[in-house]
């Protein structure tokens, strides 16, 4: 467990009044510098599991630990090890970029000149300098997507969260996103990452689980999951796994 970003042993989430479980014995390891993806149809569990695993759901039975430290909603130490990059937008509009960085660092609990630091090196390496004194509300698509991943990895976390981080933005600021993704994996940030974009996906992702019906149903390197089931990419071995039929 010591090497592992994340493990979830025996995982299970059932939402009230709900007749079968969204979540269903879930055993997963991922492994401190990997860069994992979390595929599924809509309704399978991905959005659930995402939340069990931030800790914005308590779970109904099994546990989950981050770097060896088991989640709970409250436990702070637990928190300050990874950023959460969710695919609504997490900050205030009203505010600018600066402002939002220097609210959310101190919550993170940062000292002031740390907030500063972080603010200016993410937002001159997110192309966001020049609009540092902007209201957010006024900015693209693909300029707020950048303002929440800023927030994101303001205090440098181990491990980072990703649900749909790219979606409804323009091809730079997607490129922007997934290369600047990239770095901070190689200087040694997890990725737990979920889209519907898969060719994105099949670029970032080294490693990969398919959820249905809220369980695990594949989980291994891409390369190897791509030659057992003799697809091509990832789009075909989604269908593979899954099936054809519509999902609500």
């Amino acid at each position: 467990m010591k090497n592992n970003a994340v493990t979830i042993q025996n995982l299970g989430y059932s939402y009230p009044k709900q007749s079968n479980p969204s979540l269903s014995d879930i055993n997963l390891e991922i492994a401190a510098g990997e860069r994992f993806g979390l595929f599924g149809p809509n309704g399978a569990g991905k959005t659930t599991l995402m939340n069990c695993l931030t800790g914005l759901l308590a779970y109904n039975q099994g546990k989950i630990f981050l770097s060896g430290n088991e989640v709970s909603r409250n436990n702070k130490s637990v928190r300050e090890l990874f950023g959460f990059v969710p695919q609504d937008f997490s900050f205030y509009p009203e505010l600018t970029p600066e402002e939002n960085m220097d609210f959310f660092g101190a919550w993170y609990g940062l000292h002031k000149h740390e907030i500063k630091k972080r603010t200016t090196e993410l937002l001159e390496v997110l192309g966001l300098a020049d609009v540092h004194n902007k209201q957010v509300w006024q900015f693209s698509g693909g300029m707020k997507r950048r303002v929440n991943l800023a927030i994101a990895v303001m205090h440098e976390p181990q491990l980072l969260f990703l649900d749909e981080p790219t979606v409804g933005v323009d091809v730079q600021s997607r490129i922007a996103i997934i290369n600047y993704l990239k770095e901070l994996n190689a200087k040694g940030t997890t990725l737990v990452y979920t889209s519907h974009q898969l060719n994105e996906a099949e670029d970032l992702c080294e490693v990969i689980a398919m959820i249905d019906d809220g369980k695990i149903v594949a989980h291994d390197n891409l390369k190897n999951l791509l030659a057992h089931h003799k697809e091509e990419g990832l789009e075909g071995l989604f269908l593979n796994l899954t099936g054809k039929a519509f999902r609500d």
